[in-house]
């Protein structure tokens, strides 16, 4: 017998609940309720109770209320780590995504500025690299963009966990976790401004470099840079999204 089983079969003893089935089968129906009534709620409800799993005090000396404060702070504790692991992950990726934008620029003026001066085999070698360049800016978007939704997810559970704290009394708890959200908040705008500069300045050299282009050449342009240059050659769909932003 379970420990919770022998609890409410000690609880209600008094009550004549060993008899043999068929005793209490031959009993009419109204002769269950002639005891007071005080006496059969208590049979119904306690029965009720011992079917139901209730955990029990971890510290028996501690209030109902005392518990709840330190349960509330026990979830606070894991939601700033969740917030944490989460905005880390954020910054980092935003980070090496920064540096890929910043990257393909650099490439693509050293490609501007040599780009007379070199044969068609070079000229392709080096337009590879800016294609895988501009791959790995893409890859580095949707991990970052993958990230945010965590992090945004943990903020949210975060929010909610200071709100319980402060409902459960637990104020220092719910202070603490209100600060750490706005502290990663700040970290990560800070992070995604230095990511909007490089998409701006990359957005600035394309758009410089298509009318340079236009300007040197017509629409209908042959020159072999016209057809196959690192900026007229890529259709809409090929270009990553942050590439064609005009942030």
């Amino acid at each position: 017998m379970s420990p919770s089983g022998a609890v409410c079969g000690d609880r209600y003893r008094g009550f004549e609940l060993r008899q043999p089935f068929s005793v209490v089968q031959n009993r009419s129906f109204l002769g269950l309720f002639k005891g007071s009534w005080r006496q059969v709620l208590s049979v119904g409800v306690g029965t009720s109770l011992c079917a139901i799993p209730v955990g029990q005090r971890s510290e028996p000396g501690l209030s109902n209320e005392s518990l709840i404060k330190r349960a509330a702070s026990l979830v606070t504790d894991s939601t700033q780590t969740f917030l944490s692991q989460t905005t880390y992950a954020l910054i980092e990726s935003l980070t090496e995504y920064t540096k890929t934008v910043y990257a393909l620029v650099s490439l693509q003026k050293k490609y501007t500025s040599l780009v007379n001066k070199l044969n068609s085999n070079e000229e392709g070698a080096i337009w590879q690299v800016i294609i895988g360049a501009r791959v790995q800016m893409k890859n580095l978007q949707d991990e970052y963009l993958k990230y945010e939704g965590n992090w945004a997810r943990a903020v949210r559970i975060s929010e909610m966990a200071a709100e319980a704290a402060y409902l459960a009394g637990a104020d220092q708890a719910s202070v603490t976790v209100r600060n750490h959200i706005q502290l990663v908040q700040t970290q990560i705008q800070e992070t995604r401004e230095l990511a909007l500069k490089a998409e701006a300045l990359l957005a600035a050299f394309q758009s410089e470099e298509i009318k340079n282009e236009d300007k040197v050449n017509p629409p209908d342009g042959d020159s072999p840079r016209s057809r196959d240059g690192p900026i007229s050659s890529l259709s809409d769909e090929e270009v990553p999204e942050a590439y064609l932003r005009e942030d």
